[in-house]
């Protein structure tokens, strides 16, 4: 299952209960407001169960202030719905500073985890999730 567009992409592993995602440019409510609902169609089949995201904000800006309300919610229902980790790759310290506030805005800071390289975030997700052991390649697409 996937999902695409100009500012963003959802994979989902159901094998491995993992969700891939890549974010891009400057978001305004209404790009958020259309990730957050392709991101839960994309993983209803994993809601209820524990699952996992990694998520590549490396070519990600700094976004307008109302899209850290509605993704600070959406990062908040990840959990509710079963997400127990998330791993997000950035560089950049703006975008660092607002995400920050998001997992704030969500509650989410104890299952957020931040890294500055996709391979980091990939030696953390197969050392603490035993389903990204299993063989195969580990990618956002």
């Amino acid at each position: 299952m996937s999902s695409f567009s100009l500012s963003f992409t959802i994979d989902v592993d159901q094998k491995r209960r993992i969700v891939y995602c890549k974010i891009f440019g400057l978001w305004k409510r209404e790009i958020a407001d259309e990730y957050r609902e392709a991101f839960r169609s994309e993983v209803a089949p994993l809601t209820g169960a524990p699952w996992a995201k990694l998520v590549d904000l490396t070519n990600w800006r700094t976004s307008y202030q109302d899209v850290v309300g509605v993704l600070g919610k959406h990062m908040r229902w990840g959990v509710d719905s079963g997400c127990e980790m998330s791993l997000y790759v950035l560089n950049n310290p703006s975008t660092f500073r607002q995400l920050n506030e998001m997992f704030r805005t969500g509650r989410v800071t104890d299952s957020s985890h931040t890294f500055r390289t996709f391979p980091e975030a990939v030696t953390y997700l197969k050392a603490h999730w035993p389903a990204a052991r299993k063989p195969g390649e580990i990618s956002v697409v």
